[in-house]
């Protein structure tokens, strides 16, 4: 099951007294299930940028307590700094990170700005994605004439703020105004060269930034710039939508490097901004021996990265996403300057970091021992699961060695997308080992609550019905998915690497046990459900599935002995 994460990006208008801006960091940090990654104070700018990262709600209300706090703490009558600014918080911006689209991230910016506006008497401007019209878009423009233009600025209608007060008195004197919006993530990547040349790192940055650079007569370095019939110079754009790029030399490395900033991620990947680096590198006589990551990025794009190097070797991409990831760093060099360990420096691991344990961390020995303890839980229906993970694992085996067989070259693909669709399966099959012993937790917490009066008997009551339908509903989600993958075991028998057609045999077998398992429990817990029409449905959609289940392990099964 894929996390919904976005990142939020205040940049608050202190960066000299560390008091001040512990206030405002320690009250992100109390917002549970949010995860504080950096803070980031400048004194000669005055600004301090703070990155956290959560689920979408939690993060929306880590930033308006953060707002809260700054507005309380930060005085912008006496701020001064480098870095335009016009508020206390001067800019919030929210950054779908992984399972929300740019779409859903707008209506969260959009709706933090309203809360901020009518509850903090703050003037809100939405830009980027989040604005309501073209010319509030660009940061720039809403931060024109800065904090000292703002009374200004509210005179004019044009200008007026999208929520919060537009006029200028003591308390916004005070706050300042604040713009919130949403944007893609922008990732920073350096390209290392074999070259000590500034001047040749930056012919390489005009060759690949979406701006290019001037068109010259003559030579295209030293001729006169072209202008067209309006006296507007011409410029040459450069092969990477979304990328800005210079060339440097870096004094510690003693080499030049391609600096990029990708701002949009989807129509410029980072691999395919190094594969075009390097070669327009090697255009010009230079090698590029490795990248680095500056920041912290989302898991996607190392994953997104390590497919498509996988793809370009005509290989599998159907196994573990640790795998994945170390042929997305190897094959762009991230470890060439020094070592990268993804667990520090990608988003979702850092999230995951101090995280409650869940049982598919345990080790096979530690699952099977804390099932064998006397706690209620891990149960049957985790035990279902994990077996149906198993199943799906042995069909995505029998699929990646199909597609590394000697001479089957031309069928790598085709096993691939099936080795593809089996860890797909597995990955959710290990998602349902914890939260089936979820589900029962929230049995456990219902029967908890409090029951002295008839509205906390009530509440009480709904809780234990709401929770035991869930509980029901998980078993049967494990039953589908682990029907599902009867498929690959099938197709694996017919068409995979004849000398593993044992092992998809005894996939099939798995997977039948985990649907006969999740059939048991998804019985048992429909019993107490009041509601009997829902819990026929559910028995019902489970008797179906179980059957189904047990004609294709006979089928499957029948398959292998005659093959064996």
């Amino acid at each position: 099951m894929i996390q919904r994460i976005i990142e939020c990006v205040p940049n608050f208008s202190e960066g000299r007294n560390m008091q001040v801006i512990k206030q405002i960091t320690d009250v992100i940090e109390k917002v549970e299930g949010v995860k504080l990654l950096n803070v980031d104070p400048g004194a000669a700018t005055n600004r301090t940028v703070v990155t956290f990262v959560g689920s979408p709600e939690q993060v929306v209300d880590a930033a308006y307590l953060a707002i809260k706090k700054a507005a309380e703490v930060i005085d912008m009558r006496g701020h001064h700094g480098e870095h335009p600014r016009m508020g206390a918080t001067d800019v919030c911006p929210l950054i779908p990170i992984a399972g929300i689209t740019m779409e859903e991230t707008v209506e969260y910016a959009r709706a933090l700005a309203k809360r901020v506006g009518e509850e903090l008497s703050v003037p809100v401007y939405c830009y980027e994605n989040a604005a309501f019209t073209p010319e509030r878009k660009n940061l720039a423009n809403c931060r024109s004439g800065e904090y000292e233009g703002l009374s200004q600025k509210f005179l004019n209608p044009q200008w007026k703020p999208d929520f919060g007060p537009a006029t200028f008195d003591e308390n916004v004197a005070r706050t300042g105004a604040t713009a919130i919006g949403a944007r893609d993530f922008l990732i920073a990547v350096n390209f290392n060269l074999n070259t000590t040349s500034t001047r040749r790192a930056n012919a390489i940055a005009f060759d690949v930034r979406e701006k290019g650079r001037k068109m010259r007569e003559g030579n295209s370095v030293t001729g006169k710039v072209v202008k067209d019939a309006k006296g507007e110079e011409v410029w040459i754009p450069g092969t990477l939508k979304g990328c800005k790029a210079i060339g440097w030399f870096i004094e510690e490395y003693g080499i030049a490097q391609v600096s990029m900033n990708v701002t949009d991620i989807k129509a410029t990947p980072v691999h395919i901004a190094f594969d075009e680096v390097v070669a327009k590198a090697a255009h010009r006589g230079i090698r590029v021996t490795g990248s680095e990551i500056v920041g912290l990025i989302p898991k996607n794009v190392l994953i997104d990265a390590g497919k498509y190097y996988l793809d370009k070797q005509n290989r599998s991409a159907g196994i573990s996403e640790e795998e994945i990831i170390k042929i997305a760093v190897k094959s762009m060099g991230l470890d060439d300057l020094k070592p990268f360990d993804p667990r520090e420096r990608v988003i979702e691991y850092l999230i995951e970091e101090g995280a409650n344990k869940k049982l598919i961390d345990l080790t096979c020995k530690g699952f099977a021992r804390e099932t064998a303890s006397e706690s209620p839980a891990p149960g049957g229906g985790s035990v279902s699961a994990y077996m149906g993970a198993l199943g799906a694992a042995l069909g995505t085996m029998v699929a990646n060695l199909s597609s590394h067989k000697a001479g089957w070259d031309n069928k790598w693909k085709h096993f691939s997308n099936w080795a593809e669709k089996g860890h797909s399966i597995m990955e959710e099959m290990l998602y349902l080992v914890d939260e089936d012993t979820n589900s029962f937790n929230k049995i456990l917490a219902a029967f908890g609550l409090p029951k002295e009066t008839p509205e906390q008997k009530a509440e009480r009551s709904a809780a234990i019905q709401e929770s035991t339908k869930y509980a029901t509903e998980i078993p049967l989600r494990t039953m589908q998915v682990a029907y599902s993958a009867m498929e690959l075991t099938e197709a694996m028998v017919k068409e995979g690497n004849p000398n593993s057609v044992s092992d998809a045999g005894v996939g099939a077998i798995a997977l039948r046990s985990a649907v006969f398992g999740a059939y048991m429990n998804v019985r048992i817990n429909s019993k107490d459900l009041k509601d009997r029409e829902l819990a026929d449905s559910l028995v019902a959609q489970a008797q179906d599935i179980f059957e189904k289940a047990l004609a294709a392990e006979k089928r499957i099964t029948d398959a292998v002995m005659q093959t064996i």
